[in-house]
């Protein structure tokens, strides 16, 4: 076999390798979402029936049931709302801690938010819930989006370090020279350059509010239902309700898989430009 064959048989090998391999990851990662999406069309019989019935006459009555017997639309509301005000809170204070952090060398203080974001969750929902009850926070919209920011902050201060670091500073120097004080340089430099970041920061911070299940568990209450708050109530000691658990599952997954598919190029543009240095 000469090289030249050669050559072209192993860029062929590598090149089955390299959809064989994607197609493997593919498969482990959406079979889950497959399976969820076909059993919110099974009725609760076919979807307990084994070996799983691969065939069969799908029925949207789970979806029919999961908006006429609960109001969905109000709780697809708190979700959206409790999400736009956390990120938008994120990013406000954000976005200053971050340059802070890149430009100021602050590490005692990413080492800080660091360790919020290790955390888990119900560490913080003691002193949460006392400090709520006392200032009236409990079920309301403003408490459970503050409660958010514990989530949502550290993700935007540490994405956003990154872009802060990567831009040079002589822009910056140039513009304090022709007569911009720090905070318009800020503004009116670092912001529009660090366009990307922002994006991809607000879209992981989004969703991780919108996903998020404990803090509104415990501090909220019939007023601050969120989707997966809403989704936990198909489960009950008794029984679980799959097809309307799955439809349920369903209804929230969609709107983060269509927000992804639009903005996903600003997403993978904007990771990729804040782990590139130099």
């Amino acid at each position: 076999m000469n090289p030249r064959t050669r050559r072209r048989l192993e860029r062929g090998i590598d090149r089955a390798l390299f959809w064989l391999v994607l197609a493997g990851l593919l498969v482990f990662f959406l079979f889950p979402l497959a399976w969820m999406v076909l059993s919110s069309l099974k009725t609760n019989v076919q979807g307990m029936a084994y070996p799983p019935l691969w065939l069969f006459w799908p029925t949207v009555q789970n979806y029919v049931d999961v908006f006429a017997k609960n109001p969905f639309v109000s709780y697809l509301l708190n979700s959206t709302l409790i999400a736009v005000l956390a990120v938008g809170v994120g990013l406000l204070f954000g976005l200053p801690a971050a340059y802070t952090m890149a430009r100021y060398q602050q590490r005692t203080l990413g080492f800080l938010f660091l360790m919020v974001r290790i955390l888990p969750g119900i560490a913080f929902l003691v002193p949460l819930f006392v400090i709520y009850r006392q200032l009236g926070l409990i079920n309301t919209i403003a408490g459970i989006a503050l409660s958010h920011i514990i989530v949502v902050l550290p993700l935007v201060i540490w994405i956003m370090a990154g872009f802060f670091e990567d831009i040079p500073r002589e822009l910056e120097e140039a513009a304090e020279i022709d007569g911009c004080t720090r905070v318009e340089t800020f503004v009116r430099i670092v912001l529009p350059l660090s366009k990307p970041g922002i994006v991809a920061s607000a879209i992981l911070s989004f969703i991780a509010s919108w996903n998020n299940f404990i803090f509104v568990l415990i501090l909220g209450g019939k007023d601050t239902i969120t989707l997966p708050m809403a989704v936990y109530s198909f489960v009950s000691f008794e029984d679980v309700n799959w097809g309307g658990l799955t439809a349920a599952a369903t209804v929230i997954t969609v709107p983060i898989l269509i927000l992804s598919l639009i903005v996903q190029r600003y997403l993978a543009g904007g990771l990729t430009m804040g782990a590139v240095k130099g």
